[in-house]
C-alpha cells in the first residue's frame, strides 16, 4: 500500500508539474487543432463518419518537423505521413462528400485554439494557407500553399497549457475554399504535429 501511495503521489507531482513523460509516437499524444475545426476533429466528433482511427486519436497527427523545407512529404501533409490516418489526406470525406468548411473572413483576426494532451515543450506554431486558385482535387502538396507562414506564434521553449488560444490576421485577398495547415513544433523532440482545417473565404 505504502508503494501504490508513492507512486500515486509521484505521477500527481509529474502531472502537476506538466512534465507528464510518454513514449515517443504513443498513443498518449499530444494536440490538434479545434478552431477552426481540423478534419482529425471533426472524425473525433462524429460530423464526419467512417474514418477509421483518427476517430479515437485525433491529438496523434504526429510526423517528422521542419516543414516546408523538410518535414511531412506532398500528398500525406495533413496525415503528417501516418499511414493509419490518410483519410485526412484526401480532398473528400470518408463517404465522398467536401470536408465540412469554417467560415472565415480575410483580413480580420482571428483566435485559433489548439487542444493538448500531453504538454511538449514547443519551438512555435505556424499557420500556412493555399493559394487563390490551388488545386483542390488532389492530396493537399507544397505547391498548394503559400509558404510564407501567415502567422507565427514562438514559444520558446516553453509547455503550453491544455488548452492554448492566439490570434492572428487572416490573409486578404482570397475567396472560396481553402485549407489551412497549422503545425506546432516540438523543441525537444523531431516531431511536428500537423493539423489542416478547410474554411471558406
Amino acid at each position: 500500500m505504502r508503494t501504490r501511495t508513492r507512486l500515486y503521489a509521484a505521477v500527481v507531482g509529474l502531472a502537476t508539474a506538466g512534465a507528464v513523460v510518454l513514449p515517443a509516437g504513443g498513443a498518449g499524444s499530444h494536440g490538434y487543432t479545434d478552431l477552426p475545426v481540423s478534419r482529425q476533429k471533426l472524425c473525433q466528433n462524429g460530423t464526419v463518419t467512417d474514418c477509421g482511427d483518427i476517430q479515437w486519436e485525433p491529438q496523434s497527427v504526429e510526423g517528422p518537423k521542419g516543414f516546408p523545407a523538410t518535414g511531412a512529404a506532398d500528398g500525406r501533409i495533413c496525415s503528417a505521413n501516418n499511414t493509419r490516418f490518410a483519410q485526412l489526406d484526401s480532398p473528400r470525406t470518408p463517404s465522398g462528400g467536401a470536408w465540412p468548411a469554417t467560415r472565415v473572413t480575410g483580413g480580420q483576426s482571428y483566435t485559433f485554439r489548439w487542444q493538448f494532451t500531453a504538454m511538449h515543450a514547443t519551438t512555435d506554431f505556424t499557420y500556412y494557407v493555399t493559394k487563390q486558385g490551388w488545386n483542390q482535387n488532389h492530396n493537399l502538396a507544397r505547391s498548394d500553399l503559400n509558404l510564407t507562414p501567415f502567422l507565427t506564434v514562438p514559444y520558446g521553449g516553453r509547455r503550453p497549457p491544455a488548452t492554448l488560444s492566439h490570434s492572428g490576421t487572416l490573409p486578404s485577398g482570397l475567396s472560396g475554399h481553402h485549407v489551412i495547415l497549422a503545425v506546432w513544433t516540438v523543441a525537444d523532440t523531431g516531431n511536428a504535429f500537423y493539423a489542416c482545417s478547410d474554411v471558406t473565404f
